[in-house]
């Protein structure tokens, strides 16, 4: 796994910065913004639906509650008949004359005042059979059409004694259909029947609705609509309605359908009154367009801005990996110069970012490696340089020794007569001579231990002493002996006592001294040889440390000092140069330091 996703990360090496910029807004920021906005559009849109789903289910619930207001109301009106004698009396008793009848008729107000009385009432009749000898507008004769209708039949039904609720015309009011209550009325006493009819006003049920957010309405078990809030829809059935067909046969709850060719959603609650066989159901009808339309106005607005968002932030990339790319591609031109070797060159990009940071790095680098160069070119010039006065110190060296057997054998010869006549000063000044002599002329490229060039210094020494006396020369040695097996190259040492006692002491008559000593400093031994001469002033202090940089210089009394420079750097590096030191009227002390061990530190 982890192999493979390396890869597909270096695949994007090769996929140019412009481009992987691209993507990566793309990738990073669209991507992510288009999800968290359809997430958030989805739940925002799902939860207005339900809202409003919840919203017209809160509605028809009310609308329920309403009509069983209505309901109760000739419920409560046909349950006071069922025992009224009155009427029991009307419909059964025999009159002689017509006029007692009609009399009878009138006297019976119950239905016109409970007409008058309820608003929700819009007429009440009463149907009976046998026929009665006179019929009016409150009591009715049954002909064939109503005893054949099923409402009728359903009434006369002995089964049930339940209330039925039906759509149907009342030829009183000009066969314009209602809802209606229909019951049958018993009169056990006279074992007979009727069927009570009481309209209820449609203006009044229609009035529920009215105020409906959605299209609503309220039908009946046969599918018949018996109010709505558009009008026009009343007395249609429900089954003629595209979008609501085999709604009558729904239970109560929420459903998924398409009103006018629009997704919709559709709820169905059921009225049933108390003591009734049959019910209502209310239908409320909404199209998720209207509901969600806010929602998807807000969708668009932001997906417009997400777009022009992107597109901006496209162009903007587009533009600022382009102005990268050729920053790069001209720091890319100057790196291409300096791998063909050309180190004359420098980087023009400029700026403080992370390109124009890298472009003046690398200037300073192309810089530090001239640099670097130079110094290197103008250490093997010195080195050259430094071969060649060495050899040429040989040849005269060489030119000047004649047979050194000759002089060795002949300065022995002499050491042994003086020894022999009794003078042991100038026998012991013969053999230091002879000695130092034999040491200078061994001396080859070889390096030599601390303690084999101190005794070339002690001997130089003490031969300087011969020459000058005790009074004029002393001199002391305080040395580490842990550093005497230390490897240095030859004649580093000497050159700098000769330095002590040829200029040092120059001016000094008497009590002259030269310290020569060695320390161990950490992982460096110390070397310093000091006088108590006069010193140097300042300006000629500062004029002999600068000379050992120099290799021009000519002077006689600077080649020893420069020469043991040199070679120390050449040999363990620029921080292992001769040092000078020269407090005014308090002498003069050089010093150096090599590695501990002797390796070269280059």
């Amino acid at each position: 796994m982890g192999s493979m996703i390396l890869a597909a990360v270096r695949k994007t090496n090769n996929i140019r910065l412009k481009n992987k910029m691209v993507i990566s807004i793309v990738a990073v920021v669209f991507i992510p913004v288009l999800l968290v906005g359809l997430i958030l559009t989805a739940s925002y849109r799902q939860n207005v639906l339900d809202q409003a789903t919840q919203q017209t289910m809160n509605n028809v619930d009310k609308i329920k509650k309403h009509i069983t207001d209505i309901l109760r109301m000739p419920i409560e009106i046909s349950n006071k008949l069922q025992v009224d004698d009155r009427l029991s009396n009307l419909v059964n008793d025999r009159y002689e004359t017509t006029f007692d009848l009609v009399t009878a008729y009138w006297d019976f107000r119950y239905f016109r005042d409970s007409v008058q009385l309820y608003k929700e009432i819009d007429n009440i009749r009463f149907y009976t059979d046998p026929p009665l000898p006179i019929s009016n507008w409150d009591f009715l004769s049954a002909d064939e059409s109503v005893k054949n209708s099923n409402w009728y039949r359903e009434a006369l039904d002995k089964s049930s004694s339940f209330i039925g609720w039906h759509y149907i015309k009342d030829e009183t009011k000009e066969n314009r259909a209602y809802l209606s209550l229909v019951r049958r009325i018993d009169f056990p006493l006279y074992r007979s029947n009727g069927v009570l009819v009481i309209n209820l006003d449609q203006d009044e049920l229609n009035g529920i609705l009215s105020q409906e957010p959605f299209d609503t309405m309220i039908i009946d078990e046969k599918g018949f609509i018996v109010a709505a809030k558009q009008p026009q829809w009343v007395g249609r059935n429900i089954e003629s309605m595209d979008f609501a067909k085999d709604l009558s046969d729904r239970r109560a709850g929420v459903y998924d359908f398409h009103y006018e060719g629009k997704p919709s959603k559709i709820v169905v609650e059921e009225v049933v009154p108390p003591f009734s066989r049959n019910g209502l159901k209310v239908i409320s009808v909404f199209t998720i367009d209207s509901i969600v339309s806010d929602a998807n106005r807000v969708s668009r607005l932001g997906f417009t801005i997400i777009a022009a968002s992107l597109s901006i932030a496209i162009v903007l990339i587009y533009f600022t990996s382009s102005f990268l790319s050729r920053r790069l591609l001209l720091l890319n031109k100057v790196l291409n110069k300096v791998s063909m070797g050309n180190l004359n060159v420098k980087s023009d990009v400029d700026g403080n970012d992370e390109i124009g940071t890298l472009s003046r790095q690398f200037n300073h680098m192309l810089a530090s490696i001239r640099s670097l160069m130079d110094e290197v070119s103008e250490s093997h010039r010195q080195k050259n340089l430094l071969e060649l006065r060495q050899r040429d110190i040989k040849l005269k060296m060489m030119a000047s020794q004649m047979n050194p057997h000759f002089l060795f054998n002949a300065l022995e010869s002499i050491r042994m007569k003086a020894f022999a006549k009794g003078d042991a000063e100038i026998s012991n000044v013969v053999h230091l001579l002879g000695k130092l002599m034999r040491r200078s002329i061994e001396i080859g490229d070889r390096k030599i231990t601390l303690r084999e060039e101190l005794d070339i210094a002690r001997c130089y020494l003490e031969l300087q002493q011969f020459r000058f006396d005790d009074e004029r020369l002393t001199y002391e040695l305080h040395l580490d002996h842990s550093a005497m097996s230390v490897e240095i190259p030859p004649l580093l040492v000497q050159p700098l006592v000769e330095n002590a006692v040829v200029h040092g002491l120059e001016d000094v008559e008497e009590g002259g001294i030269v310290i020569i000593g060695t320390r161990v400093e950490s992982d460096r031994v110390v070397i310093t040889v000091e006088d108590n001469g006069c010193g140097i002033p300042e300006g000629k202090w500062r004029e002999i440390e600068h000379s050992f940089q120099d290799m021009e210089d000519a002077d006689e009394h600077r080649i020893g000092l420069r020469n043991v420079h040199q070679r120390l750097i050449l040999t363990y590096g620029e921080g292992f140069g001769l040092k000078l030191d020269c407090p005014p009227g308090s002498g003069t002390r050089l010093s150096f330091s090599i590695p501990l061990g002797g390796k070269l530190h280059v």
